[in-house]
């Protein structure tokens, strides 16, 4: 049997198949730390299970609306007027099985055969695949960490053609931890302004993950002006520790918003009604749960960073949010490969060797757009990251 064209042109998300070979050696008895999955160490917060007990205990375990429940729709409107400062009705959101979900019914929704998506690289693993999936043409610009991981106005001016349908931004960033700024947001819309036939998704899935203090702000704060063709794109996973629960939800365009829910119909109708109280009561409920992780994970940052920069050949920047660090390893694969440490000069060599050799499972930086860097995930116990530091600076001494 012939598989399809789709999905021939797409491949397994690298950060998972990464946790999944870890997993797998672990279960081997092979001693491996990993710091491939995007996900925190914590436990859901106590009063949001209580709510999903409490929800099979009424026997909520029947279909909801494909779109989400009233209440958790209400929360999700209610939390973006509270903490973003939006207005938005409840026929203009969606929740989603999980943010993922979400990115993926817009592009189906939104995206057609030669229409091309800019991304700003290093990206998230699936922004490409998804705009394949929906035969568009992935535009990827590339940000290195000369530029801090950002995309600058004049580089977007440039990426924009007639045929630009969508501009997918990210921040904090999966797999960088860059963060845009008020300034930056607002010169990057300017360009937007001029190009009318494009529409904005901004992920802020990382949003409460802020490693810096620095009051969050997206692309709707600084452009307000652009709320018709913007699509913010957000999801309980990483603030709640609730990435199993699979509940995410975006905002926009009564129009797109109505389309995604026609998809979702047809695809996999409501998401868990028992996670959609659990989402709720996280929404509504006492944010004071996310202090204790966001602490947590700048004191695991200001750790990775200071003793990634220590090893020879490795170059990390401070992140602004989400847990990760995305080093620049060029000068340490070239010297590897040199010496024939590794057999060629690729991250993805450098990400075998740190495996089967120091027993770290990283992502290679070729995975998100960025060949010669990787990505750790310190959504790890600090134990682990000391040993997985030390084993690190050992292999690439």
């Amino acid at each position: 049997m012939q598989l399809s064209t789709r999905v021939q042109a797409i491949k397994e998300s690298p950060t998972l198949a990464v946790t999944a070979r870890a997993a797998r050696m672990k279960a081997e008895g092979r001693d491996v730390i990993g710091l491939g999955a995007g996900e925190p160490d914590f436990d859901t917060p106590a009063h949001i299970k209580e709510a999903a007990k409490k929800a099979i205990d009424a026997g909520f375990t029947k279909y909801t609306p494909v779109g989400g429940i009233p209440g958790l729709k209400k929360a999700v409107v209610a939390k973006f007027k509270r903490e973003n400062g939006w207005d938005y009705a409840e026929k203009e959101v969606i929740v989603g099985v999980g943010g993922k979900q979400c990115i993926f019914n817009l592009a189906l929704a939104v995206l057609n055969p030669g229409d091309e998506v800019v991304i700003p690289g290093p990206y998230w693993v699936s922004y490409s695949d998804i705009a394949l999936v929906a035969e568009a043409k992935p535009v990827i610009v590339s940000c290195g960490i000369e530029q801090g991981f950002k995309i600058t106005p004049a580089q977007l001016a440039a990426a924009l053609t007639p045929r630009t349908r969508m501009f997918m931004i990210n921040s904090p960033s999966n797999p960088t931890g860059a963060v845009y700024s008020f300034s930056e947001l607002k010169a990057l819309g300017e360009v937007l302004k001029q190009h009318p036939q494009v529409l904005i998704a901004t992920d802020d899935m990382y949003e409460h993950v802020n490693l810096s203090g620095e009051k969050f702000v997206s692309m709707l704060n600084a452009c307000p002006g652009l709320r018709d063709r913007t699509v913010v794109l957000n999801g309980v996973s990483k603030a709640y520790s609730m990435t199993g629960w699979r509940i995410g939800y975006a905002a926009g365009p009564e129009r797109i918003i109505k389309a995604m829910e026609i998809l979702q119909s047809q695809s996999t109708s409501n998401p868990t009604s028992i996670s959609q109280v659990a989402a709720q009561a996280a929404l509504d409920g006492d944010q004071s749960c996310i202090e204790p992780m966001v602490k947590a994970f700048r004191e695991r940052h200001e750790f990775v960073v200071k003793r990634l920069n220590e090893v020879k050949g490795i170059k990390c920047l401070r992140g602004g949010g989400a847990f990760y660090a995305f080093p620049d390893a060029r000068a340490a694969i070239a010297d590897l490969a040199k010496r024939g440490v590794i057999p060629a000069a690729t991250d993805m060599a450098l990400s075998e060797y740190l495996l089967e050799k120091a027993g770290v499972a990283v992502v290679p930086g070729s995975a998100f757009g960025a060949e010669g860097y990787f990505r750790i995930s310190f959504a790890t116990s600090m134990q682990n990251l000391e040993q997985a530091m030390e084993r690190i600076q050992k292999a690439l001494a």
